[in-house]
C-alpha cells in the first residue's frame, strides 16, 4: 500500500480490523498486547536491556499502551509512512511520551545502532516482496548490536487468517509471506540467531486450550507467527 491508501483508511482503520477479526473472537487489543508481550518475553531471554524501541509501521499505535506497560521508561519510536495514523495514534494517547516519524524514502532517518528493539507488527505484507530486503537491511542498521529484531506476520499456511484478509479493505493489496522464506531473508541480510515460533492456534472460545499452546509454537498452523533475531 501506498502512503495515500494508509491515510484514507487511517480513521476507518480500528473498526474495521475489529471487525476483521471478529471470528477469533478477541479484540484488537488482544493482538497487540500479545506481541508486546511476546517482545519483552524474547528481549528478557535473550538478556539485552532495553532502553530504545522503534515500532516500524506503528499504525494508529495499537501497540504503545502496552509497550509503556512492558518496558517502563524505555523510550518508544513510532514510524510509519502515513501523517493520518500517526495524528490519530497522538490523539488517542496524549499523555504518553512517544516520538512520532514519518516515513518517506528509501531509508530510516534513524543513526546507526540506535534502537535496542526493533518491532514490527503485520508490516512486511504490505511491502513489496522484492523491497523486503532493503527494509530488512535498514532495520538490521537502526539496531544496536546485540539488539533484537521481533517481525509479526500473518500465516499463509491458516485458512482463516487467509480469509481474514481477503476481505479486509485495507488488506487489499496485501502480499502474504510464509515464515521460511522471511527467516532465509533475514538470514540473507546479515541478522543472527533467527528463530520462528507460530502463535494464535485457538480462538477465544476455546481460550482454556492456550497455555498448550507453547507446546505447539513449532507447527506452522496457528493465525500469525513471529520471527525473531539478534543483530550481531
Amino acid at each position: 500500500m501506498e502512503k495515500a491508501e494508509f491515510d484514507q483508511f487511517a480513521a476507518e482503520y480500528l473498526a474495521q480490523h475489529a471487525a476483521n477479526i471478529r471470528a477469533s473472537g478477541e479484540s484488537p487489543e488482544f493482538f497487540a498486547r500479545y506481541k508486546v508481550e511476546d517482545a519483552c518475553r524474547e528481549v528478557r531471554a535473550r538478556g539485552v536491556p532495553v532502553a530504545r524501541i522503534l515500532d516500524f509501521g506503528s499504525g494508529i499505535g495499537n501497540s504503545v499502551p502496552f509497550f509503556m506497560a512492558a518496558f517502563p521508561g524505555a523510550e518508544l519510536t513510532c514510524a510509519d509512512v502515513s501523517t493520518r495514523c500517526l495524528e490519530l495514534s497522538q490523539h488517542r494517547f496524549p499523555e504518553v511520551e512517544v516520538r512520532y516519524v514519518e516515513l518517506a524514502g528509501d531509508a530510516l532517518p534513524f543513526p546507526d545502532e540506535h534502537f535496542d528493539l526493533a518491532f514490527s507488527a503485520c508490516v512486511f505484507h504490505h511491502i513489496q516482496p522484492e523491497e523486503h530486503g532493503r527494509w530488512l537491511a535498514e532495520l538490521r542498521r537502526v539496531t544496536a548490536r546485540n539488539g533484537v529484531l521481533m517481525l509479526f506476520e500473518h500465516n499463509p499456511y491458516n485458512f482463516l487468517t487467509v480469509s481474514a484478509v481477503r476481505h479486509c479493505p485495507f488488506d487489499a493489496n496485501a502480499r502474504l509471506v510464509d515464515a521460511p522464506t522471511l527467516r532465509r531473508r533475514l538470514h540473507a541480510c546479515g541478522w543472527d540467531g533467527i528463530r520462528v515460533a507460530y502463535r494464535i492456534f485457538f480462538p477465544h472460545r476455546l481460550a482454556f486450550a492456550r497455555p498448550v499452546e507453547r507446546l505447539l509454537r513449532w507447527l506452522p498452523l496457528g493465525a500469525q507467527y513471529v520471527v525473531s533475531a539478534t543483530r550481531p
